[in-house]
């Protein structure tokens, strides 16, 4: 049906044929002709006919035999659009599997950044966060920040870029995994691009398109210039055509040297003759009421259609000369029954048939495939949505209207998505697209219902929506925004509207948001425990501890028995090296919530934290006794077993531990660690194998194979494989200590000592790499080099700086490096199980 309905639309497509010409003949022209343009753009005002011209330019592709995906406003970042043009081209049979398996890692390592308060040692302080970040920007990791790198003196950027790193490592573990959540693009472009040009050899062309580009450009445009113009992702495919269409003009110096492969497609309203041919295909031909769809209209393509879709066909059709083009396309209408379907169906944000049920009353239920063909309505994701300029006066219409209808429209709506949340259970909650989406559409239509009884609860919902990380929490202030817009309340908007912009300074984890909570008089005091508590989760990830104790403090003087304030402050107490205050919070939480594991596993995370590997196991059993379905206990545990030299334990608790999560990839890799230390070469490499293609991008998995071609003795094998580490990670400082051994084990001595300076330049408390120095130094007979290097590292040691910093301080990775999966305590905690 949905086919039908489109071939029918594309059947009225009106005008537009010079660009649909122009589009057309570039298939025509060799790549390598001067003529041929790489990147088209459509721009307009909104109502133009821009949607419907892609829709008409996709098809013209597909017939050239093009691989196509068309994104829209419904992806949010750069990372969502790769899944969606993922998804879109397995669709058409060319799965980009590699690119799947990467996102997969992104957006759990993305999550555990921003929902897993982590223990990661002394870091820097949440306004140092600043220019750390824009130090990241300046060496070129974090595009469009060079406003804010020019004001900055360069030693703080390259300082700040070191502390930001340093801190997500401490909390992730794994560089890569650190690379991946700082600056996914850098490691997931590439792998695109792989998979690109991979489907592309295999097909005539490729065609992207993105629509509502007003709305998306503002994250997409500087990455898709830079695939377009540079290499510094790979080379996209040259048969590779990508169309931009949105409002506006686009700025003449934002693409450099545009003219040479970028053909501009304005759009301006219909012509006179279009819209009359337009309006005699619909049948619509009395001189007079021509003349009054032109006027109404705008000769705006959508209205235009709108109100030809209708059919008047005398001048008393024509009415109030003074109401709007949908005032009249809904007076053209003849059916009540439809009039009512196409007002009701305006209510919902988006729409598939089952929501349109929920929206109507009546006999309307069975238009939805009447509603689904007129000419306002685009299809976006498998759903439908109206267009703005249609769907705001529709609702404009209802509320001034009659707003009794126009509330019981909204309640029974959110009633039908509070069945849905509840059908979608409770275990993940906003962790949980499948129960996040509902929620959002049910509050919305709450606010739209009653705004001020509503937004108590939503305010509650907030909190929940800003625990789990910028990006849920900008879902739930977009909601607010638009319900605020569509109810014609302007405080709520403007409320909604101040939160997304809080929202854009990531760095600051949503703190600005809660504190602006904090300041409504509908919270209650159980409400304000819940703020702080998320609150010190957003400081902790922004690596302001004072603020985060403080934040604790202040819920526990509210409510000293919450359990939750107890966990958070022991993990920041951990987090500054207090051990013994991190314990003291871990025994008053087990005293509160006796026989749960979250204390005992905790308590085991401190003391294998602090280097007290037997103290760790002995916690680590308890949690296990009481939590056995934890993978994330297991793998602590074996590490700590590893470190006590209980190699065999060790690869059982990773066993087991893969036995409940296959997909587990630390514990993989630190499995294959423990079996090359005891020469199970071959199994190692299994492992890591697995581990690779879980996350091909982990420059992690590269190191570990270079130490077991290392403990194997194959040393050339082992320097390339660090080497590989090296090239997606340049600031792996382990990779580069782990080589100057294997080198130094080739007789090349000097590279060795040239790794091992940059390796303790990089992590100046790298206590195992200057011990490694001090003994090419002293076999060089360069004694006073060696003792200074010895001294520097008893000196380190004494201070448990190496141990804080997560340096290696022998075979093993250091505990602290150790990456694992934090996973959502039991209950409702604000933050996850900590683990390096």
């Amino acid at each position: 049906m949905q086919e039908l309905i489109r071939r029918r639309k594309r059947a009225g497509f009106v005008g537009r044929r010079a660009e649909l010409a122009v589009y057309r003949r570039n298939f025509d022209l060799p790549v390598e002709d001067e003529r041929h343009r790489f990147v088209f753009r459509v721009h307009g005002d909104a109502g133009v006919g821009k949607t419907s011209l892609v829709r008409e330019l996709e098809q013209a592709a597909r017939e050239r035999g093009a691989l196509a995906a068309t994104l829209d406003e419904g992806a949010d970042s750069v990372p969502e659009v790769l899944g969606a043009i993922s998804e879109a081209f397995a669709r058409q049979g060319w799965p980009l599997k590699a690119l799947d398996r990467i996102l997969a890692t992104y957006r759990r390592r993305r999550h555990e950044a921003e929902a897993g308060g982590a223990d990661t040692g002394a870091g820097p302080s949440a306004g140092a966060l600043v220019t750390a970040r824009a130090g990241l920007a300046g060496i070129g990791l974090v595009p469009g920040a060079s406003l804010v790198t020019a004001a900055l003196d360069p030693v703080e950027l390259a300082e700040g870029a070191d502390r930001l790193r340093g801190a997500l490592s401490a909390r992730l573990g794994r560089q890569e995994d650190v690379q991946l959540v700082l600056d996914p693009l850098r490691v997931l472009t590439p792998v695109f691009v792989e998979e690109l040009a991979r489907v592309a050899a295999q097909v005539p062309w490729v065609a992207l398109f993105f629509d509502t580009y007003e709305r998306t450009g503002a994250f997409l445009d500087g990455w898709l210039r830079d695939l377009v113009t540079t290499d510094r992702y790979g080379a996209l495919p040259a048969t590779t055509v990508l169309t931009l269409s949105g409002q506006g003009r686009p700025d003449p110096l934002a693409w450099p040297a545009a003219a040479d492969y970028v053909a501009e497609l304005p759009l301006e309203p219909f012509t006179e003759d279009e819209a009359r041919q337009l309006l005699a295909t619909k049948g619509v031909v009395d001189e007079e009421v021509v003349r009054d769809v032109l006027r109404l209209s705008g000769r705006l393509p959508v209205l235009v259609s709108t109100l030809a879709g209708a059919r008047p066909a005398t001048p008393a059709d024509i009415g109030d000369p003074s109401a709007t083009a949908v005032e009249r396309f809904l007076k053209w209408e003849p059916d009540p029954v439809r009039r009512s379907a196409a007002l009701e169906g305006a209510l919902p944000r988006r729409l598939d048939e089952d929501v349109f049920r929920a929206a109507v009353t009546g006999d309307a239920a069975g238009l939805f495939g009447w509603l689904r063909s007129l000419p306002f309505v685009r299809d976006q994701g498998g759903r439908i949505k109206y267009h703005d300029v249609v769907r705001a006066p529709m609702l404009r219409l209802q509320r001034t209207a009659s707003p009794q209808r126009w509330r019981a429209g909204h309640e029974r709506l959110a009633a039908w998505y509070a069945h849905e949340v509840a059908a979608a259970g409770s275990e993940g909650r906003w962790r949980d697209e499948a129960w996040r989406e509902p929620r959002l559409e049910e509050l919305y239509h709450r606010l739209c219902a009653d705004p001020a009884g509503a937004f108590g609860q939503v305010l509650r919902d907030g909190i929940e929506a800003c625990r789990q990380g910028t990006v849920t929490a900008g879902h739930w202030a977009r909601m607010v925004a638009e319900a605020g817009e569509d109810a014609h309340r302007e405080p709520l908007r403007k409320w909604g509207a101040a939160c997304l912009a809080a929202l854009t300074a990531e760095h600051r984890h949503g703190v600005d948001v809660l504190g602006m909570m904090l300041a409504r008089p509908e919270l209650t005091d159980a409400d304000r425990v819940a703020v702080y508590v998320a609150r010190a989760w957003g400081y902790f990830r922004a690596e302001a501890y004072e603020e985060c104790l403080a934040d604790h403090r202040r819920a526990l003087t509210l409510d000293a028995s919450c359990a939750d304030a107890h966990h958070g402050r022991a993990v920041a107490h951990r987090a500054v090296g207090d051990y013994a205050a991190a314990l003291v919070d871990l025994d008053l939480l087990e005293a509160l919530e006796p026989g749960r594991p979250r204390a005992p596993r905790e308590r085991g995370e401190t003391h294998r934290r602090a280097g007290r590997y037997a103290d760790a196991v002995t916690e680590l059993d308890r949690a296990f006794t009481l939590g056995p379905g934890d993978a994330l206990i297991l793998g602590s545990r074996g590490q700590a077993k590893a470190q006590l030299g209980r190699t065999a334990e060790a690869l059982d608790d990773f066993d087991r531990a893969l036995l409940i999560d296959p997909d587990y990839g630390w514990a993989l890799v630190r499995r294959a660690h423990v079996r090359g230390l005891l020469g199970d070469t071959a199994g190692a490499l299994g492992d890591l194998d697995r581990a690779e293609r879980l996350s091909p991008s982990w420059a992690w998995v590269l190191g570990e194979r270079g130490d077991v071609y290392r403990f194997a003795g194959r040393y050339e094998e082992a320097v390339a494989a660090y080497g590989r580490a090296l090239a997606l990670d340049p600031g792996y400082a382990w990779a580069l200590g782990s080589r100057a051994v294997a080198l130094a084990e080739l007789g090349r001595a000097g590279e060795a000592l040239a790794d091992l300076d940059r390796a303790v330049a990089m992590v100046p408390g790298y206590v195992w790499a200057y011990e490694q120095r001090a003994r090419l130094h002293r076999a060089a007979g360069r004694e006073e080099p060696a003792l200074a290097d010895l001294a520097r590292a008893a000196h380190l040691r004494a201070a448990g700086e190496g141990a804080a910093r997560g340096i290696p301080p022998g075979p093993f990775p250091a505990d602290e490096d150790d990456p694992a999966y934090p996973g959502t305590p039991p209950g409702p905690g604000p933050g996850p199980a900590v683990q390096g």
